[in-house]
């Protein structure tokens, strides 16, 4: 156990293998991560800022911050990772429990409450929807397969979105220089997973969800347009849909009303 940010930190592991941190106190709130590279718990300064980022989360739920288990074989499908968290869920808690999808997590939690509806008691997800768009999809896929050949690769993801061609090539070569200092550690992991999510497409499965949903965004975000969350939110039935003004892809969930909103959803009687 560590202090981080003020909160006591508990390391775990959920089901086969998928590893955890839990802090702040409340009911219990399953944060599944945004896209990480390692299948791992985060470490010094990313570990400090994932704690940060919940911290407002926190104060209100105990939160546990999942993560996708480590070994994740070539060809492994959305629904197969849903599954194991599925099953890790339901050992752990015994009930259904809520669950925060941020980003990849997000396409996650989307496929976890239509495929493995026991394990869901709330849903929401955040800066995330049904599938990822298309410009996105190629910046990921650039970035898996270039650490998979031991090639720089962060560039391809510090790129997206940037309008500017002056500002995506200084963020290109930034990125460039950066790369060797945040390889991932298990590229095939990495594509193993940007694999799965790549094929991720739920339309057509969203009226599946029963759990009460709730869907939030930023209307400036870079990887998911407001049609998007729209789509996600008006094809969930009963889904609440929240889209903040002027915010791009992670200021939606350090929006100050993020934490309130989502808190609300969670604590009303019925969604």
């Amino acid at each position: 156990m560590a202090v981080v940010q003020g909160f006591e930190v508990v390391e775990g592991v959920l089901g086969r293998g998928m590893p955890y941190l839990a802090f702040g106190e409340g009911p219990t709130l399953v944060f599944l991560r945004w896209f990480m590279p390692d299948h791992a718990n985060p470490t010094g300064l990313v570990r400090r800022a994932e704690v940060k980022t919940m911290a407002p989360l926190a104060r209100n739920f105990r939160v546990y911050a999942v993560n996708r288990a480590p070994g994740m074989a070539a060809g492994t499908t959305m629904a197969d990772i849903a599954r194991e968290h599925a099953e890790g869920l339901l050992a752990e808690f015994g009930a259904p429990v809520d669950v925060l999808g941020i980003s990849s997590g997000g396409s996650l939690a989307l496929q976890l409450a239509a495929d493995q509806p026991a394990a869901v008691r709330k849903l929401v997800v955040a800066s995330s929807g049904y599938r990822l768009e298309d410009a996105a999809r190629a910046s990921q896929m650039k970035y898996a397969t270039a650490a998979a050949a031991g090639k720089r690769s962060l560039q391809h993801l510090a790129t997206q979105g940037i309008e500017s061609p002056v500002k995506a090539r200084l963020a290109g070569a930034v990125a460039w220089l950066a790369d060797p200092l945040v390889r991932p550690k298990n590229p095939a992991d990495t594509l193993a997973f940007v694999r799965a999510e790549d094929t991720f497409d739920l339309d057509g499965r969203l009226a599946d969800i029963t759990a009460p949903t709730l869907v939030v965004g930023g209307d400036r975000d870079e990887y998911y347009s407001v049609d998007t969350f729209r789509h996600t939110a008006d094809g969930i039935p009963g889904a609440r849909l929240v889209v903040y003004p002027d915010t791009n892809h992670l200021g939606a969930i350090k929006h100050e009303r993020f934490a309130p909103d989502v808190t609300a959803f969670l604590t009303t009687p019925g969604g």
